[in-house]
């Protein structure tokens, strides 16, 4: 079945409020807040209760509610481009299998990045919702659903990254859509099958998880539906998608009009081939958002596919870091942006290209091209949300401690990629990946995988200068103690995150198997199960953020503190600010030189002028 995503994801169901009467805006706002409290629960369950550390450490995931049209109503704070992957699947699940196959008790689960989804690790569960309507019927009113990365898809390679799979079946099974609780009872049969094709013990364990979150939800949403009745729930969505709409125009209509346009690229792709592109054009007319693709790469060669569903997820991810974030997400804000990529291009493939390297890269580029292009009309919001780590550094061997073999995604607390933003330097220690990915601590990993964490230090001189300053990158020290082999694909190293507004790049990454090895390995590009053995290290030098605005802007205090703090050196002080200061670090009797550092500064202006 050939699946037309653009013209799901352009489905406009009309507003029915009249269908139901005008609601109070109060009540439509208690009900919002305890979707997204439902929201919240979904998510919190399946941390508590899932047992792989991508899913009860990371983050990666978040759970939506959904009405019963496919709109999207209500979501948790988890990934943001989840709350567009997860929307889609279930949509074509409507489109394909059609609202009388939805039956109360029902569970669904989908992994499809061609039926809506952003690549085969992100397994998506979904139940219907039924409440009881004024006429006495029985019927589905919301649909919960719950999206969550996981760590294997059954591919060729353990891990769920086969970045040289020549098509997407080389990369894992594909479930468009399944139905895995059918009226309450489990479908022995189904969840077998899920189970069998995976390589990991506790896959099963964690999905269970996620059905068990989902019907929480639907316990948890039929009875709001008892309290307030079928058809003021379905009042307040459509009032509260009308009031996200209206804000979003409004918004947009501040801005000046015109058309924005930028280029971006990624340093290649897991074969080498170099240099895959991203060009944008964003227009703003009046209240009307309109984003073109067009003109981004089309080689067929390549290895870096974004499905038309991640790259939809970035799209609006990165628009709604750009806005007011009391405008609710939903299907009002979507629904006002005009998005265009055209297909064949590297952000919306044909329906056979691999994508599981392509979700992360070109699709996290999509953010950046976005602030680059956005960064003259709206340079105080234009901070691209967005990471440059490749894919994770999987490392499989056996454990000796249990005899089984592992399978480590390197998830551990590590700093790296986080712009600037006007009037505030960089924050955290976490990958960007819009504020929201969360990493296991050291200890935690230490205790499930055989290695040890030697060093996370932040990278002196590794943010990017400018008049605030991009978060330092992290030198990541990790001694892997049983004989192993290393799987993973690098950007970062020839386009490190940019600055913005005058402000310049951040540091670029390293990655280096057999760290201080006889034999290192320095990964050009991709590691393709590189051996290591007991006792040798890895050591990835995680790139930095790109800084904001001009550094010779920069006050000199601000420059001293960070030289303090050894964010940057006495030499980047004066090389990257036109900072000159004297004295001693050891004797902590540093000062700025101010005549010197004014003279540094004019002659630079000088020389830029």
């Amino acid at each position: 079945m050939n699946v037309d995503l653009i013209e799901l994801a352009r489905t406009r169901i009309p507003d029915r409020s009249s269908d139901h009467g005008p609601v109070d805006p109060v009540t439509a706002e208690v009900i919002r807040g305890a979707m997204e409290t439902v929201c919240f629960e979904m998510a919190t369950y399946v941390s508590r209760t899932a047992t792989t550390p991508i899913l009860n450490q990371s983050n990666e995931r978040n759970a939506t509610i959904l009405d019963a049209q496919g709109r999207l109503a209500a979501l948790s704070v988890g990934i943001p481009q989840f709350m567009l992957t997860s929307t889609l699947p279930v949509r074509f699940a409507l489109s394909f299998l059609g609202v009388d196959e939805f039956r109360e008790g029902d569970v669904f689960v989908a992994n499809d990045p061609y039926h809506g989804g952003g690549h085969l690790p992100d397994y998506n569960v979904f139940a219907p919702v039924f409440g009881t309507d004024e006429l006495g019927r029985r019927r589905m009113v919301l649909i919960a659903s719950i999206q969550c990365h996981h760590g294997d898809t059954g591919g060729a390679v353990p891990g769920g990254y086969n970045v040289t799979a020549d098509d997407l079946w080389g990369e894992g099974v594909r479930w468009p859509v399944v139905k895995v609780i059918d009226r309450g009872e489990e479908r022995r049969d189904v969840l077998y099958a899920l189970q069998a094709n995976n390589r990991i013990p506790d896959f099963i364990g964690d999905l269970r998880a996620q059905i068990g979150a989902a019907q929480l939800a639907a316990g948890n949403l039929g009875e709001m539906l008892d309290r307030y009745g079928c058809g003021t729930v379905e009042a307040s969505i459509d009032h509260t998608i009308d009031y996200a709409s209206r804000r979003f125009r409004e918004e947009v209509s501040a801005w000046p009009d015109g058309s924005y346009e930028a280029d971006t690229w990624v340093d290649h792709d897991p074969l080498g081939h170099p240099d895959v592109h991203l060009h944008v054009r964003v227009t703003v007319d009046g209240d009307r958002l309109a984003i073109d693709y067009t003109g981004s790469d089309t080689r067929p060669e390549l290895q870096a596919w974004s499905t038309f569903g991640n790259t939809r997820g970035y799209t609006i991810a990165q628009i709604a870091a750009m806005m007011d974030p009391e405008i609710p997400k939903n299907e009002g804000f979507f629904e006002s942006i005009d998005l265009v990529a055209p297909e064949g291009c590297v952000l919306n493939p044909r329906p056979d290209r691999p994508v599981s390297a392509g979700t992360h890269h070109p699709g996290a580029e999509v953010g950046e091209v976005i602030a680059l292009a956005l960064q003259g009309v709206l340079p105080s919001r234009a901070v691209p949300q967005t990471y440059k780590t490749g894919i994770p550094t999987v490392i499989v061997g056996e454990d000796p401690r249990t005899g089984r073999r592992f399978t480590d995604h390197s998830a551990e607390v590590y700093a790296g990629w986080c712009n600037a933003a006007k009037g505030m330097d960089a924050w955290g220690c976490q990958a960007a990946a819009f504020g929201n990915i969360w990493k296991a601590t050291a200890e935690i990993n230490e205790s499930l995988f055989p290695h040890i964490q030697w060093g996370r230090d932040y990278r002196t001189d590794s943010g990017g200068p400018g008049q605030w300053r991009g978060l330092c990158g992290s030198h990541y020290v990790k001694e892997v103690r049983v004989p192993a082999k290393v799987y993973t694909y690098v950007v970062g190293m020839r386009y490190p995150m940019p600055g913005i507004a005058g402000g310049r790049p951040g540091a670029p990454n390293r990655l280096t198997i057999r760290w201080r090895s006889e034999d290192p390995f320095v990964v050009e590009h991709t590691a393709d199960w590189v051996p290591i053995a007991a006792g040798e290290l890895i050591n990835y030098d995680y790139g930095g953020g790109g800084g904001w605005g001009d550094p010779l802007d920069r006050e000199p205090q601000a420059v001293l503190d960070d030289v303090l703090d050894e964010y940057v050196s006495i030499e980047g002080a004066a090389r990257d600010y036109g900072v000159v200061i004297a004295g001693s670090l050891a004797d902590l009797t540093l000062a700025i030189d101010d005549e010197a550092t004014a003279r540094l500064r004019a002659e630079r202006r000088a020389d830029a002028a």
